[in-house]
């Protein structure tokens, strides 16, 4: 009989997405009074392989990713994606559209999450409404997509990307296991 255990923490990520980069720079600032300072941000990147978000926040949209000085519990993702709505209500328009997107997710040594509000088959139940959807595993030394990984996360500079943050989350539990830091 196997023995429960808690996982690992995990690296913290967000995908941000908007129009502008002074709505960028508001809710960065929101976001590391919330979850800590960021350790890393991407170049900004297109967001384009979907019009998804375009009649609601405009056109060209484009997206960073950032990733989080402390280690999370898995179990406060649901927690996270939460407090990320809020911040896009509290950056929507009088009319109640969206002008910034925040996608919270973690990486773990063997794959990434994202948070979403939207059930499917690859998208287990967490808790208050909150689903984790499995779009990245780490085989091969490398992450790798999944059918129904997002096109965005399919592309080789997304995943290089995912691939250098997995090599600072190594550190960071090298660190932890030596009495540093995490958001418990």
């Amino acid at each position: 009989m196997g023995k429960p255990k808690e996982p690992q923490s995990a690296k913290l990520f967000m995908s941000f997405i908007t129009s502008g980069p002074h709505l960028f720079e508001k809710g960065l600032k929101d976001l590391c009074s919330i979850f800590g300072e960021a350790d890393s941000i991407s170049e900004r990147f297109p967001f384009d392989f979907t019009d998804y978000y375009t009649r609601e926040m405009g056109y060209p949209l484009f997206r960073h990713f950032i990733t989080f000085e402390r280690l999370i519990p898995l179990s406060t993702l649901p927690d996270i994606k939460q407090a990320t709505n809020h911040l896009e209500e509290k950056y929507g328009t009088p009319d109640g559209n969206r002008q910034i997107n925040i996608d919270p997710g973690y990486i773990c040594l063997e794959h990434v999450i994202l948070a979403t509000t939207k059930g499917y088959s690859h998208r287990p139940y967490l808790r208050d409404g909150i689903y984790a959807d499995l779009t990245l595993i780490y085989r091969n030394q490398s992450f790798q997509a999944l059918e129904w990984t997002y096109p965005d996360y399919r592309q080789e500079s997304i995943i290089a990307l995912f691939n250098q943050f997995r090599k600072k989350y190594v550190i960071d539990l090298k660190s932890l296991r030596e009495g540093a830091h995490c958001l418990c």
